[in-house]
């Protein structure tokens, strides 16, 4: 009595693991890229045109479902103008609502000598210009 007992339980535990395994796993939230606001960035001086330039960006995410991805640069090589987006990425679900600062360091590359300038642009195609002169 006490081995069908023990095997009716195997059965049905052996049944019901792999439907609570398959039902307790939810899908990876979706994650979509927006192009977020800088608030300010230091433009560090002293580079010379052998040298990789680069800012750092500050801002601040509306809220916790945002995480920094990357920085794209296009590059006006003839007036010397330089536009950088900073790409987040958003998770859709349950996010604290709270603004989360960010700091990232981006690199713009070797640019000629000159006063160049920067644009960091956000979603709504406005810009924060500031000047960065490779000596």
């Amino acid at each position: 009595m006490k081995s069908l007992f023990l095997f009716a339980v195997g059965s049905i535990l052996s049944l019901a693991l792999p439907v609570t395994s398959a039902s307790a796993s939810s899908p990876a939230p979706k994650e979509s890229e927006v192009v977020v606001g800088v608030v300010d960035a230091f433009i560090p001086s002293g580079f010379d045109s052998e040298s990789e330039a680069y800012v750092v960006a500050n801002g601040l995410f509306p809220n916790g479902c945002y995480r920094w991805k990357r920085a794209e640069v296009k590059h006006d090589w003839a007036n010397k103008v330089h536009e950088i987006r900073s790409i987040a990425g958003v998770n859709e679900g349950m996010c604290i609502m709270v603004l989360v600062p960010f700091t990232q360091s981006i690199t713009v590359g070797k640019l000629g000598t000159g006063e160049h300038k920067l644009r960091f642009v956000d979603g709504n195609g406005n810009y924060m210009e500031k000047a960065l002169v490779i000596e």
